[in-house]
């Protein structure tokens, strides 16, 4: 029988993280979906806006199998291309943006306003997906520069204060199930005690972010956060504020926060 040729729809993808039908494990995924939200997170994630020759070589395809994955996302209004011909996020993907914890979002935006502007620190929601730490919703401050915290940025959940305390929202018999019982650093219930958790350089060198729980019933575990460059703060009046403003966002869902243990 003879081999699939390199980068063929039957030959498994080696690049990027272990999603899809490259996952270890579990049901069969479709690989062509694989590879097409693959190519989504590259695009939005990118620093600079990628080629399709870069994005083909991370997906570990051929170029016109890249192409047609290209192709797809274009006609649902995903991603675009530039004049220079490289690839950016397209307005349709505010679209599904606005439909995820949709509620939430609407509850936090007041707050986070406040915050930006009040600190002037970009203020933001995180949320549990996966085993990672995803930025829901930022708002930068009106005025001046403040370290940026993109929507949809995401890192391991034990990196950095939002990860830490989205682990410290939950009880401990959730948070055991969910990371299929490692056990979460010591961190994690510092934060649960003092109610706040703190990182300086965990995710970005030079970049500090305090956070603290959100969990409102009926939503993701979340965390309220700022980031910004590191520097001496009183950080423990910082983890009052965003404590305040995160019983607010509940209440404007009209839930107390729940207990995380």
């Amino acid at each position: 029988m003879t081999p699939p040729a390199p980068g063929s729809p039957d030959t498994p993808s080696t690049a990027g993280p272990k999603r899809g039908a490259d996952a270890p494990g579990g049901a069969p995924h479709s690989q062509t979906l694989s590879r097409g939200l693959r190519m989504l997170e590259l695009v939005v994630s990118a620093p600079e806006p990628p080629t399709i020759a870069e994005v083909s070589a991370q997906l570990g395809v051929h170029r016109s199998i890249a192409y047609r994955i290209l192709r797809t996302l274009e006609d649902y209004g995903l991603v675009t291309r530039d004049v220079s011909g490289r690839l950016i996020g397209a307005p349709g993907l505010a679209v599904l943006a606005r439909g995820v914890q949709q509620d939430l979002q609407s509850a936090a935006l007041p707050e986070l306003t406040t915050l930006a502007n009040e600190l002037q620190m970009s203020a933001f929601v995180a949320v549990w997906g996966q085993g990672e730490c995803i930025t829901l919703v930022t708002v930068e401050p009106s005025h001046g520069h403040a370290v940026t915290q993109r929507p949809g940025t995401r890192h391991p959940l034990d990196r950095g204060a939002p990860g830490l305390a989205v682990q410290a929202g939950m009880r401990p018999e959730e948070l055991a199930e969910l990371t299929g019982g490692l056990p979460p650093r010591a961190e994690v219930e510092q934060a649960r005690q003092r109610g706040y958790a703190l990182s300086n350089d965990e995710v970005l060198d030079g970049v500090s972010s305090v956070a603290v729980p959100l969990r409102v019933d009926g939503h993701l575990p979340a965390a309220v956060a700022v980031v910004y460059a590191t520097r001496q703060l009183d950080v423990e009046a910082l983890g009052g504020k965003l404590a305040l403003s995160a019983e607010r966002v509940a209440g404007r869902l009209g839930q107390r926060l729940a207990p995380g243990r």
